[in-house]
């Protein structure tokens, strides 16, 4: 075998690892993975995915690193090219809905940063900061396009983007859990028209 088939297979086994990981989490959550479940889901040896990885807390970590990129591919990417403000905001809760709606390939539990905050709001350490930081990661692109918003004159010049900002991440937090929990069927109707009372009616295209 090649040097360079070799780091290739090695990628794709550890990109292996970090998707039945990230899927495990959104069901069971972060501290539902474990080396030997790991191993025999995807047909490996412990000491393979300890190859990988070395730890439970490093494989966690790598987890909300995969979940991040997916968010991103599934939710920002889409709608990053569209014309900042209001345009693009809405888009982008129309794409955060569907994420936490309809993406049942990658997380068959839901939304994997939603679940690990509620996991290890109470906890330190190193997977307690990297959630925390993810999720303002979010928040913060809705306060970007708030912000620009209200200088274009699409929203209330006295409106506060950090708050509406919270606002609006605690809707697809509720969404999530009404969705989950509750197998509310009209909850993405519902954070429509919450949203639609925050931001203004949505346009016709949607």
């Amino acid at each position: 075998m090649s040097p360079r088939k070799s780091v290739a297979e090695a990628r794709r086994t550890r990109e292996r690892i970090i998707e039945r990981s990230v899927a495990i989490g959104s069901v069971e959550g972060l501290e539902g993975l474990t080396i030997g479940r790991l191993a025999t889901d995807l047909g490996m040896s412990k000491a393979g995915v300890l190859g990988h990885f070395g730890s439970k807390q490093a494989l966690q970590l790598a987890a909300l690193h995969g979940a991040s990129e997916l968010f991103t591919q599934l939710v920002w990417e889409p709608v990053a090219a569209l014309r900042p403000g209001l345009v693009r905001l809405r888009a982008c809760s129309e794409a955060w809905i569907r994420y936490l709606v309809s993406e049942r390939t990658a997380f068959p539990g839901g939304c994997l940063f939603t679940a690990a905050s509620v996991e290890f709001d109470a906890r330190g350490g190193p997977v307690h900061d990297t959630v925390a930081r993810f999720m303002l990661r979010g928040r913060r692109l809705l306060v970007n396009d708030l912000r620009i918003a209200v200088e274009a004159g699409e929203l209330p010049g006295d409106l506060d983007p950090e708050q509406l900002a919270f606002e609006i991440h605690g809707l697809y937090m509720a969404l999530n859990q009404e969705h989950q929990l509750f197998a509310d069927a009209t909850a993405p109707v519902r954070t429509r028209r919450a949203l639609d009372r925050l931001l203004g009616p949505a346009p016709p295209h949607g």
